[in-house]
């Protein structure tokens, strides 16, 4: 069974088998890849060509609550980042 998470050692290990690379060399790329992708994105949008577009969105501020007690709390304003596959990723599969 597979699991559904995917981490950046799994990534590492992965690259490190199909490159040759060591997995030490394997998880500095990677680190530097989002450290690249991070800086990019405080522009708001990021298009990656063929993968899709990363954009920054606003949460607004709004009551969540607790369901096994009911309670009632504020959940603060945040940034988050959403994704929207490219068509072309999207039928990469097929």
């Amino acid at each position: 069974m597979r699991k559904n998470n995917l981490t950046k050692n799994d990534i590492a290990k992965s690259l490190s088998q199909k490159t040759g690379f060591s997995k030490q060399f394997s998880k500095k790329l990677i680190n530097e890849l989002i450290i690249v992708l991070l800086h990019e994105l405080k522009n708001d949008v990021l298009h990656l060509k063929n993968i899709g577009t990363f954009k920054v969105t606003q949460k607004k501020e709004r009551v969540g609550r607790n369901p096994k007690t009911m309670e009632e709390f504020k959940i603060i304003s945040r940034k988050s980042i959403s994704f929207t596959p490219s068509k072309k990723l999207l039928y990469l599969n097929e």
